[in-house]
């Protein structure tokens, strides 16, 4: 693997100066020839330009002050000399100089920026005895980011054949968009957007790394830029403040001091400042979501003061998406490119799990990369990957990343062992894994195992909740556990069991100096939903069906549960519509013949609410709404949000009980001239096949007049129709170009078959 350049030494310009001045002097003191002498030196010295006029201009103004003590010449005058120089550089003087100066200060930020990155230590994975950390850049998967067809600056080709990338909006890299920043400002305000545990820190660091060690010319044939990763959580308070600083100042008085080798830099705001200004940084802001909703508008406002002020520069923001998607109207942050990460696909996953167990091994072997290290290498990852493969929930699991190192993790640690079917059973297994076989593994003597160690981290996770709590200050954390340790009897020490809790299960972690959080939100979430479960007390809950902080919570509740019914029917009750599909869905337990009726029933009656507002549109013969309803009702129907794109797996295994429901109002209000089983019926009458292969551009081209979507040889754009019942059988119900995309187009018609709609 390529490591980061290493800095050079560098060297202060009174020290430059000094030793230039000295080779001058010593040899006769400041006379004609020893002038002559300075120049030639200084022209030939590795001092730059910039330090020689930086010098002489100051030598023209100060000069009797400082060559009449130099001409007595010693070095304790030089030294003296040095010092009158420094004091009389302003700030914009020294800005030059360190900008200048062999670009010394901006290597060794770069190589602090990168070491920081370097690693991979993802956020929920513990660390195992035995398990080692890899480097981010050896396992790193490059993660696909779907963006919609309106996005500007990228065409969606209406040939499929022609384009077949550019389908569903087109599955990009980071650096496709990156590419296109020097020329296309709306490419230099990116928003990255997934639910917790889809890599968008990690990616942030990946970004990080590449910049910082000079490969993204090599790579992606880019231009250098200067990385800046902030992670907003650090930050919140400060930025919400009445009178926040500015991004220069925060990069050098905050962001700076916090890398590795700090003591090694010392960067003035105005050298953060040119650089923003040139357009040469990418700042990167790591989650959004993570600022408390209360101060959001205000970090919102600071953050488009920061992109305003320097919009030469590119900005990323990651943020899971309600964060981001239901901001207040006033003090929104809207950036102009908006990317969603994508699941993990069969061929990501692959790559994953081949390179991490290979850095086991390799790292289990003392460095080695023999041919038998890396068949017992391929050996674990193959039978893990047949595992994957072989069960659908499993493939759902791998999906998100973190699920997938936390699989990989559980896998070596019990090789051999079925894995969990469900999130909720990876997240139980992880958690006995951690608080109590492992260090009955490692005979430990802890007191983890002397007491419920797991219902006192649930009664933590779950005051954590209530009070909107990610982090917590030492004294507040040793004062709740004090707290709880008394109610459940217990007569161990707040801070022994705080201290074996981090040290020994690592579910607790302390990510800066006395502060500390569930080493994922996740954990947090799994907690508190355990302890509700527990206490068979769920009413609390349905204060927060309409909380988006609360709603991970409340899945893993309902998935363990034996009967959810009385909270999905109060979610249907409040108008939590989406929400109470939601917890139908998350329910997969074998049931009992009468809880399953009622579900059953309690399923029709949800849906029925949830198709309300559909067939208010449809009766109203509002076509175009009808259509974008269409598209949120199945976007939500697949757990994705609003914006996202659909997967060819995800139209394939689509809820045919959806469908159904959405074609039959779509067939009845149109009196039969549009809705999925109109659009097929011609899509067949064109000579096409119901296989979810393209049927080849003469049928669609066809296909595409019959309906109304192809005029005069051309396509139509979405934005262009204004429908009615005078155009054409099939026309709505399902524009490909407006939400579904080409090739989703096709596959969905197969789908629609299976179901026979």
């Amino acid at each position: 693997m390529t490591q980061p350049p290493e800095p050079q030494e560098s060297t202060s310009f009174s020290a430059q100066l000094t030793d230039l001045v000295l080779k001058i002097i010593k040899p006769g003191g400041v006379t004609i020839g020893g002038i002559s002498g300075f120049w030639f030196l200084l022209v030939q010295s590795d001092i730059p330009k910039a330090i020689a006029s930086a010098v002489i201009g100051l030598g023209v103004s100060y000069g009797a002050k400082l060559l009449q003590p130099i001409h007595a010449g010693n070095e304790r005058r030089l030294e003296s000399a040095g010092k009158a120089i420094d004091k009389t550089i302003d700030k914009s003087t020294r800005f030059v100089l360190d900008k200048m100066s062999g670009g010394t200060i901006e290597d060794r930020y770069l190589h602090a920026q990168a070491m920081d990155c370097q690693r991979l230590r993802s956020e929920g994975v513990a660390q195992h005895s035995g398990i080692f950390v890899p480097l981010l850049e050896e396992v790193f998967v490059p993660l696909s980011l779907g963006v919609g067809a309106s996005l500007p600056g990228f065409k969606v080709s209406v040939d499929p054949i022609a384009d077949q990338d550019v389908i569903f909006g087109r599955s990009l890299s980071i650096w496709d968009v990156l590419a296109k920043a020097p020329k296309q400002a709306n490419f230099r305000q990116l928003v990255i957007l997934a639910w917790g545990g889809y890599g968008k820190t990690t990616l942030l660091k990946h970004i990080a790394y590449i910049y910082g060690t000079r490969q993204q010319q090599r790579r992606y044939n880019l231009p250098k830029r200067i990385p800046i990763l902030l992670a907003l959580r650090k930050y919140r308070d400060l930025l919400a403040q009445e009178s926040p600083p500015s991004l220069p100042e925060l990069i050098a008085a905050r962001h700076i001091p916090d890398l590795p080798e700090a003591a090694e830099l010392q960067v003035s705001p105005q050298w953060t400042k040119q650089i923003l200004k040139a357009g040469e940084a990418i700042v990167m802001l790591d989650g959004f979501d993570e600022v408390a909703k209360g101060q959001r508008p205000a970090v919102a406002r600071w953050i488009n003061q920061q992109m305003h002020q320097y919009s030469k520069s590119v900005f990323i923001v990651t943020s899971r998406p309600r964060a981001y998607t239901e901001q207040p109207t006033n003090d929104r942050l809207e950036l102009a490119t908006p990317l969603w990460v994508q699941d993990f696909n069969a061929k990501q996953r692959k790559y994953f799990v081949e390179r991490w167990y290979l850095c086991q091994e390799r790292y289990a072997s003392g460095g080695d990369d023999t041919p038998d290290v890396r068949q017992t290498a391929m050996r674990s990852a193959t039978e893990l990957l047949e595992q994957i493969e072989a069960r659908q929930e499993l493939k759902v699991l791998a999906k998100n990343p973190l699920l997938l190192n936390m699989i990989v993790t559980f896998h070596r640690r019990y090789p051999g062992a079925d894995l969990p079917k469900r999130r909720v059973e990876l997240y139980r297994e992880i958690c006995l894994l951690q608080l109590r076989d492992r260090p009955s593994a490692r005979r430990l003597d802890t007191l983890l195992t002397e007491c419920d160690a797991q219902v006192i981290l649930q009664i933590l996770a779950l005051t954590m909740m209530r009070n909107r709590l990610e982090r917590i200050e030492r004294s507040q954390l040793l004062q709740e556990l004090n707290q709880i340790l008394q109610q459940q009897g217990e007569t161990i020490a707040a801070t022994d069991f705080l201290e074996q809790v981090v040290q020994i299960s690592e579910l607790l972690v302390e990510r800066e100096s006395d502060e500390f959080e569930f080493a994922h939100l996740s954990f947090q979430e799994y907690f508190a939903a355990t302890q509700f479960a527990q206490q068979q007390e769920e009413r609390p809950l349905y204060d927060y069906l309409h909380d988006d902080w609360w709603k991970p919570t409340i899945l893993l509740y309902v998935a363990q549960v034996k009967n959810p019914t009385s909270l999905i029917r109060e979610a249907q009750q409040q108008g939590a519509i989406d929400f109470a599909y939601a917890c139908l869905q998350e329910t997969t337990k074998s049931l009992d013949p009468a809880l399953k009726a009622e579900l059953t029933a309690l399923k029709q009656t949800v849906q029925t609410s949830r198709y309300e507002q559909l067939e208010a549109y449809l009766r109203a013969q509002q076509w175009k709404e009808a259509d974008q309803e269409t598209y949120r009702l199945m976007i939500t129907a697949i757990g994705k949000e609003e914006g996202q794109w659909f997967e060819p797996q995800e139209l394939l295994n689509f809820p045919c009980d959806a469908l159904r429901s959405i074609d039959q109002l779509w067939v009845k209000y149109s009196n039969g001239r549009f809705g999925f089983s109109v659009q097929k019926q011609i899509y067949v009458d064109c000579g096409a096949k119901l296989d979810g292969n393209y049927p080849g551009e003469e049928i669609w081209e066809k296909f595409g007049e019959r309906v109304g979507w192809r005029k005069n040889g051309k396509w139509l754009k979405y934005s262009n129709l204004s429908p009615s019942f005078s155009y054409p059988k099939g026309n709505l119900g399902n524009f490909p170009m407006g939400w579904l995309g080409w090739l989703g187009f096709w596959i969905l018609f197969s789908r629609i078959e299976t179901c026979e709609v």
